[in-house]
């Protein structure tokens, strides 16, 4: 820019100002500003024309008054007529002016336009930088309708200066974000990339910052910037300092440009070009490399920028995650920032480890640090690198080191800042169920926690405890006595007295041989809390009290006096009175038989995913993307295709608990339900019509639930007087609504859901995405598709010939996605075979947020074909359209059949004609693992047959396909060749479609 001469200052601008800065009070300024004023309107006024001096320095006389918090009415066509003067400093303070003063419904606003299209057709290059800086900074909608075709054709021009290619990249970098959905994305945005190769490194700061923008909304558009950031990069770090000496800051070469281009190479996966990859390789080594050299300076702004651009690389490392030897040493690079003395390094670095701990090839060296997390947790003074240090043990943690990581947090619980104490509360709960290889440690775990932070146990987690207590028989007995010697305590947490009231209820007569915990000193403990709680525990209590009656026969006297009395009989609450006198009544007039009945103990809970993960994913916000990172972690390094998996997938054909614990979490073992009678329940209904809803209502919610005073009687007796439900109500064990009566069982099943119209078949379709999609044929869980913007997990199970599938579609940017919509599509004849219900999506996905859409199948008939998962969504103003085929396959409906070798041959002769035997010898595409192998035929469906074939190097597998309309029985055996590295696969089943089908799903998994 020119530089303002001594001619162009404006003597009156200064008097002006220093006549407001000497003004003793308040009033004298507004009386010097208001003389102004009238000074300045007469002189717009007057009949004489004033030339562009005093233009001016009125103009900047009005500028400064607007910036003392004075309106300002006028003058705004005097500024506009500065635009067309041919003066640099009377077009300066007019574009000022018009930047801070005009708003976009101003009536001058098309004079403006017309001002700012004369300047940038111009030659003049300080014109032009003027006018884009000026749409830059008020970067409206209607700039961006004005000029966004404009500004492109400046910036890739080839006489364009450098200094406007600089402004019109950031312009429209501006506009961009502004207005996304008007920047037009057409031939420039192949020219812009080469900017990158630039001579001027400014203009390939403000390219690059341009190009990282635009890639993010079309990332197909600039996947030729990867090669050229590359090559720039290189030439960077490969640099001396004195190479760019403009550009070098505190002997640090170009470090903001680094940065930008670290950044724009995170937008894209690893580079598939050797060379480039070697390169980009080489670059990060030599980044690593420098961190370990000593410092060039003692200031502050050397490590500043040197430790900007290490982190950028750290984190292209893990964005990319395929170099373990990049990993290793950015984990150890981290690790020695754990303790430097500058806080932010700290932080940083904590905040790193936590993203590293997901990868399979850095979870390892992450947990050499644990030691100088748990000194941080302890030490820090900061509680934000406190938090980051529990969020890094909670990442880390696994199988090898959960109890000493639980007991750390437990130790730090009692002294942590009261902000994050609900959060570790909920990591500890998740930690020590997701890894409990002994569960009367885990029930430890909880109570400690209530105990420690009972204000900040919310009810998810003591809701899961009872559900495992009650699904687990050998720790029932443990669990009685520890909440027996935790409820004697003075002072008791009212979380506590819940739990301690709800497991005595239910378990209390696994202890009551000891004569310190008989019956009634049983019954006397619980009563003894009970004027300290609230009315819903309360509610609880009185629950558990009609339980002991039960149980416990000798003390039904006792109780039924405490049920008598004025204080529960005459209570204020209705809901405590109709209670008490249900129970009063239930007790008197109902025998034993009926008793026992109606009282019976609890049936198992299905199980299903922790809510305290849900909820902890919702307090830790929209940023947490999914699987979990252990669930990352298994599939990386032990999925089905390289190593052992036993998933969720495999529960139903398991019919023992393996003998370390299953993974609560996920994919526990299904207890063997006890036996329910139901004969009886019509015995009750004269007597107990207030009951009468309780098959609707879940156990848990039923014991504990709040409400009104009808609903309330039946959610009382919910663990009481429990009914057994119709198998239709929850089929899959997902808590469905109860179905409605009459109908089908499809109907009974699907009743919540609406299905969305098919996808138009005159639409045209893009590519369908089926990268993933035989990873998928033995295992149920996992990512399915990923790109730049989008993230779609699946987790899904299968009963019979019903399935259900929750599809997560997770937002990876930072701008919410508008008009979303996912639809499946089942060509014909697909659409006859499957039956595909899917509950419409949320139109808005939030940035950095996850939206969870059902899918409810019936399989009808055998099929081949797989759906078609449809997404579209706007995202920036550009509508984004993709199809990714669906994991369903023919095999999901497979169940396991557990047969003797006697049977199995018998049915396998059975099956011996020529077009029910399909057979395939093929080559292994894996390594031969005994392992591996057993788990993806049980993850195919089958169940696993030991001891059957004479060659134990043999498998033999059984199941059965359910359809709606037939049983299809399937018999399969798996030969391999570990010498010539081949199999050999033949199935026999009824019908020569399945054969073939199931034959070609398993074949390419080996």
């Amino acid at each position: 820019m020119p530089a303002v001469s001594k001619g162009d200052g404006m003597r009156g601008l200064a008097v002006f100002i220093s006549d407001i800065r000497n003004c003793k009070s308040k009033e004298a300024e507004i009386k010097r500003i208001n003389k102004e004023l009238a000074n300045i309107r007469s002189k717009f006024k007057g009949d004489k024309a004033l030339d562009g001096y005093s233009k001016k320095k009125y103009v900047c006389k009005l500028l400064f008054i607007f910036l003392l918090g004075h309106d300002i009415d006028f003058g705004h066509m005097e500024a506009v007529n500065l635009l067309s003067s041919n003066k640099y400093t009377e077009k300066q303070i007019g574009y000022l002016f018009i930047s801070v003063l005009v708003n976009s419904n101003s009536d001058l606003i098309s004079l403006i336009n017309n001002g700012i299209k004369n300047d940038l057709a111009s030659r003049n290059p300080t014109f032009i930088n003027l006018a884009l800086h000026c749409i830059a900074n008020v970067g409206s909608r209607e700039m961006a309708e004005a000029f966004a075709a404009d500004i492109p054709r400046i910036l890739v021009a080839g006489d364009s200066m450098d200094s406007v290619k600089q402004s019109a990249a950031l312009c429209l970098l501006r506009l961009n974000r502004t207005s996304p959905d008007l920047v037009p994305m057409g031939e420039w945005t192949a020219r812009v990339v080469h900017l990158l190769n630039d001579q001027h490194l400014g203009v390939v700061t403000a390219a690059t910052s341009l190009i990282t923008t635009l890639a993010q909304k079309s990332p197909d558009d600039f996947k030729t910037s990867v090669s050229l950031a590359v090559a720039r990069l290189s030439r960077i770090v490969t640099s001396a300092s004195t190479d760019l000496q403009d550009y070098t800051y505190y002997f640090v070469a170009a470090p903001w440009l680094s940065v930008k281009l670290l950044r724009l190479l995170q937008c894209y996966p690893p580079p598939e070009d050797g060379a480039i990859r070697a390169r980009l390789v080489e670059c990060l080594e030599s980044i690593l490399n420098k961190a370990q050299e000593p410092p060039k300076s003692k200031k502050v702004q050397h490590s500043n920028a040197k430790n900007a651009v290490l982190f950028e690389a750290i984190s292209l490392i893990i964005h990319h995650d395929s170099e373990p030897t990049l990993l290793v040493r950015a984990c150890n690079q981290l690790g020695q920032f754990l303790q430097h003395r500058e806080t932010n390094l700290r932080y940083l670095a904590l905040e790193s480890m936590c993203t590293l701990a997901s990868s399979e090839f850095s979870h390892e060296a992450v947990k050499t640090h644990i030691e100088t997390v748990i000194s941080a947790l302890k030490t820090e003074r900061d509680v934000s690198v406190r938090q980051r240090a529990v969020d890094l043990l909670y990442a880390m943690c696994d199988r090898s080191n959960s109890k000493q990581i639980v007991a750390e947090m437990l130790s730090y619980l009692e002294t942590a800042d009261y902000s994050i104490r609900e959060e570790i509360v909920l990591k500890v709960a998740i930690l020590a169920e997701k890894y409990a290889v002994d569960y009367t440690w885990y029930v430890d775990t909880i109570l400690s926690l209530i105990r420690m932070a009972g204000d900040y146990v919310s009810e998810e987690v003591w809701y899961r405890v009872i559900q495992i207590v009650i699904n687990r028989d050998d720790v029932q007995g443990y669990a009685a006595k520890t909440v027996f010697e935790a409820l004697q305590a003075p002072a008791c947490h009212e979380n506590l007295v819940k739990v301690g009231g709800y497991i005595l209820g239910e378990f209390g007569n696994l202890i009551a041989g000891d004569a310190r915990s008989s019956p009634l000193v049983q019954f006397n403990l619980l009563h003894s809390k009970f004027h300290l709680c609230s009315v819903p525990t309360r509610a609880l209590l009185l629950s558990a009290y009609i339980k002991f009656i039960n149980l416990f026969p000798e003390v039904k006297g006792t109780i039924q006096e405490v049920l008598k009395s004025d204080s529960q009989l005459r209570n204020a609450d209705v809901e405590l009175q109709q209670r008490a006198v249900e129970y009063l009544r239930l007790s008197c007039i109902a025998s034993t038989d009926i008793l026992a009945t109606v009282l019976e103990e609890m049936p198992p809970f299905p199980e299903r995913e922790s809510s305290i993960l849900a909820k902890l994913k919702r307090k830790k916000g929209p940023g947490v993307t999914l699987p979990d990172l252990e669930d990352q972690r298994k599939e990386r390094g032990a999925n089905v295709n390289g190593g052992s998996e036993h998933g969720a997938s495999n529960s139903a054909a398991t019919p023992s608990p393996p003998e370390s614990a299953a993974d609560l979490l996920t994919a526990a073992p299904t207890p063997t339900n006890r036996p329910r009678p139901v004969s009886s329940s019509s015995l009750l209904q004269p007597m107990l019509s207030p009951l009468s809803c309780l098959s609707s209502l879940s156990p848990l919610s039923s014991f504990a639930h709040q409400g009104t005073a009808a609903t309330m009687s039946a959610t009382a007796a919910g663990p009481l007087f429990q009914v057994s439900p119709s198998t239709s109500t929850d089929l899959l064990g997902l808590a469905s609504p109860a179905p409605s009566t009459g109908g089908s069982l499809l109907v009974d099943v699907f009743s919540e859901l609406h299905a969305p119209e098919q996808a138009s078949a005159e639409a045209p379709a893009p590519p369908v995405a089926d990268d993933n999609f035989s990873r998928f044929v033995c295992k149920n869980n996992g990512v399915l598709y990923e790109n730049q913007l989008l993230q779609i997990g699946l987790k899904s199970e299968y009963r019979q010939n019903l399935g259900r599938m929750y599809v997560f579609f997770g937002n990876k940017t930072s701008t919410q996605f508008l008009n979303f919509s996912a639809s499946v599509l089942c060509q014909e004849p697909l659409h006859s075979q499957l039956n595909i219900h899917a509950k419409p999506a949320d139109p808005t996905v939030e940035g950095g947020a996850q939206l969870q859409q059902t899918l409810n199948i019936e399989c009808v008939s055998d099929f081949v074909d797989a759906p078609v998962l449809n997404i579209q969504f706007r995202y920036g103003g550009t509508l984004q359209k993709m199809a990714v085929k669906l994991p369903i396959t023919l095999n999901k409906f497979l169940q396991p059949t557990e047969m003797v070798s006697q049977d199995f041959f018998q049915r396998w002769k059975q099956l011996g004609a020529p077009q029910q035997e399909v057979q395939k010898i093929f080559k292994s595409k894996h390594s031969m693992d005994t392992e591996v192998t057993k788990a993806k035929i049980i993850g195919f469906g089958a169940a696993l047959l030991d001891g059957v074939d004479p060659n134990p190097s043999n498998f033999v597998g059984a199941g059965v396909i359910h359809t709606k309309t037939t049983q299809v029985g399937c018999l399969l055996r798996l030969e391999p060749n570990t010498q010539a590295q081949m199999y050999r696969l033949t199935l026999r089943t009824s019908r020569d479609t399945v054969s073939q089908r199931l034959c070609d799903l398993l074949s390419d998994q080996f």
